[in-house]
C-alpha cells in the first residue's frame, strides 16, 4: 500500500447467488487498478434517510479513498438497504443486524468465487489481511464480526457472529449501550443493542466518534455514547474523537449528501488519513502510517481530533 493514490477500478454488482437469503447479495468491489497482495476490507454501509448511500453505492468518500490506497474494498447491500424494497414482513425487518454481519462472512466464505467472477482481481487479493469498517448501523455490524456478543431480543440466545479471519476494524459512529441509554422513541427499533456486549470485542480496532453528535432520537447520553465500543471493550482499542463531527462525520457516507449536517470535506479527508493509516499499521506490523498521521493532523492548533488508547 502507498500514500500515493493510484487510479481504481470500481465494478458493481457482482452478483453471489444467496437462496437462503431474501435476495441475492450484490457487492462493489473497488481495487486499485494495478498491484497484487491486496488487503481485504469490508465496508458495511449506515441507515439513513437515503434510498441509495445505505447500499454498495453509497461510501464513496471512503471506498475511492481506500482503494486508491493499496485496499480492496469490497461493499454489500444489506437487506435493510431501502434500495432493496423488500416486504417490511421480511424476516429481520427493519435493520436485519443478524444477516448483516452474516453477509460478511458469507463474503470471506467465497472470496475464491468473487475472484473468479471479476477476472480483474484474480490472483491479486491476500487473503490472511482483512479488515472490517462500518459507519452507524455499520459499525453496529462491525463490532458482532469484531467479537462483541448479542443477545437476540426475540429468542433470548446469546450468538457470536464474530470472524476471526479479520484481523482489524475501524467503528464509525456506532450506536454504543442499551438500556437507560436509549432515548424512549429509539427502545423498539434498537432493541437488539440492549444484548450487546462488547466486553468480548478483542480484535484490534479503532473507534471513531465525533464530539457533537448527540443523536438525540436514539440516546439520552450524549455524544459519548458513540465512543462506548471503546470504553466498554478490551485492549487493544484506540478511540479518536473528532472536534465538532457530528452523526455524518463531515460526509463519510457520500458526496454532497443532504443528509449530512456537518458537511466538512477537511474533516473526511482527516477520517480517510486517519482510517487508512491506522489499518495500515495493524495489517503491517512496523509500519509508521498511523504515527505519521496523528502527528500531522493531530497536533497543534489545527488538530482534528485527539486520540486515547488502551
Amino acid at each position: 500500500m502507498s500514500a500515493v493514490p493510484h487510479p481504481v477500478l470500481s465494478i458493481s454488482p457482482v452478483v453471489l447467488p444467496t437462496p437462503d437469503r431474501a435476495v441475492d447479495l450484490q457487492l462493489r468491489i473497488s481495487v486499485p487498478a494495478q498491484g497484487t497482495g491486496l488487503p481485504i476490507l469490508l465496508l458495511s454501509h449506515g441507515q439513513g434517510y437515503s434510498n441509495h448511500l445505505s447500499s454498495l453505492n453509497g461510501y464513496a468518500p471512503l471506498a475511492q479513498y481506500w482503494a486508491a490506497h493499496g485496499f480492496a474494498v469490497i461493499q454489500p447491500t444489506h437487506l435493510s438497504s431501502r434500495s432493496l424494497n423488500l416486504d417490511p414482513a421480511t424476516p429481520g425487518a427493519p435493520l436485519h443486524w443478524r444477516s448483516r454481519a452474516e453477509d460478511m462472512t458469507r463474503i470471506l466464505d467465497r472470496l475464491d468465487e468473487i475472484e473468479a467472477a471479476v477476472p480483474h482481481l484474480r490472483g491479486r487479493l491476500d487473503h490472511t489481511r482483512v479488515a472490517v469498517a462500518g459507519h452507524s448501523m455499520g459499525g453496529h455490524t462491525a463490532t458482532l464480526l469484531l467479537g462483541a456478543r448479542i443477545t437476540d431480543p426475540d429468542t433470548g440466545i446469546e450468538l457470536d457472529l464474530a470472524d476471526h479471519r479479520i484481523k482489524a476494524g475501524v467503528v464509525l459512529a456506532a450506536p454504543g449501550r442499551g438500556g437507560d441509554a436509549l432515548a424512549e422513541s429509539a427502545t423498539e427499533l434498537l432493541s437488539f443493542v440492549t444484548g450487546t456486549d462488547f466486553a468480548t470485542m478483542t480484535t484490534p480496532a479503532l473507534v471513531v466518534a465525533g464530539d457533537k453528535d448527540t443523536s438525540t432520537h436514539l440516546t439520552v447520553a450524549g455524544a459519548d455514547w458513540h465512543a462506548d465500543p471503546y470504553h466498554l471493550a478490551p485492549a487493544p482499542k484506540t478511540l479518536l474523537t473528532l472536534f465538532g463531527a457530528e452523526h455524518g462525520l463531515g460526509g463519510v457516507s457520500g458526496y454532497d449528501v443532504a443528509e449530512t449536517t456537518d458537511e466538512n470535506p477537511e474533516r473526511v479527508a482527516a477520517v480517510q488519513r486517519l482510517t487508512w493509516a491506522y489499518l495500515r499499521s495493524e495489517l503491517y506490523p512496523g509500519d509508521a502510517a498511523w504515527q505519521s498521521a496523528c502527528a500531522e493532523l493531530l497536533t497543534g492548533s489545527a488538530a482534528v481530533g485527539q486520540v486515547e488508547a488502551k
